[in-house]
C-alpha cells in the first residue's frame, strides 16, 4: 500500500498552533476529522494518549509519529502536521517537534500498519526531505514533497 492511497491533502495541517503534546494531538485529530474521516474525537485522543503513555512517539530530530489502532476504521489513515515554532513533546532527544505524521490503523492491520510506520521512518531519515517539509509554502506543496519522497524511498 502506497501513501497516496491513504493520505490526502486534506489531512495536512501546515501550521499547527499547539503549544503542548496534547494540543498537537488534538489539532492532528481535528485535521483528519475535518478532512472527512467520521470518527469520535475523544476516542482517538484516548487511544493516542494510551500509546504515548507507553513511550513518546517523539523520535528525535524534530519528528513525532503518533499512532494508534482504531476499531471503527476500515483503512489506515495518515495525516501530517507542521509546527513552525516547534512543540515540546517529551521526545527522545528532549528537543521540540516540528514535523508530525499521525497514523491511525484498523485493529486488524498489524502488518500493514508496521510497514507504513517503517516507510515513514525511512523517509524521515533524509535530512533534505525534512528541510523541504519545513520550507514548503502550502498544503499542496507538502503533499507533493511527501508523495515524491515515498517514490524515492521505495524505488
Amino acid at each position: 500500500m502506497k501513501l497516496d492511497q491513504i493520505f490526502k491533502v486534506e489531512f495536512i495541517n501546515a501550521n499547527l498552533q499547539a503549544r503542548s503534546k496534547d494540543e498537537a494531538l488534538g489539532e492532528l485529530v481535528n485535521t483528519i476529522i475535518k478532512g472527512g474521516i467520521k470518527l469520535d474525537y475523544s476516542h482517538i485522543i484516548d487511544v493516542l494518549k494510551q500509546r504515548e503513555n507507553l513511550g513518546s512517539t517523539g523520535i528525535g530530530d524534530g519528528i513525532a509519529i503518533p499512532h494508534g489502532k482504531i476499531s471503527e476504521l476500515d483503512d489506515i489513515v495518515v495525516a501530517f502536521g507542521r509546527s513552525i515554532d516547534g512543540i515540546p513533546y517529551d521526545s527522545m532527544d528532549g528537543k521540540p517537534v516540528y514535523l508530525f505524521f499521525l497514523l491511525l490503523a484498523p485493529e486488524n492491520s498489524a502488518g500493514q500498519h508496521l510497514k507504513i510506520l517503517a516507510r515513514i521512518s525511512k523517509m524521515l531519515k533524509d535530512i533534505n526531505f525534512r528541510k523541504k517539509l519545513l520550507k514548503a509554502k502550502s498544503q499542496s506543496d507538502l503533499y507533493k514533497i511527501i508523495i515524491d519522497q515515498e517514490d524515492i524511498c521505495i524505488s
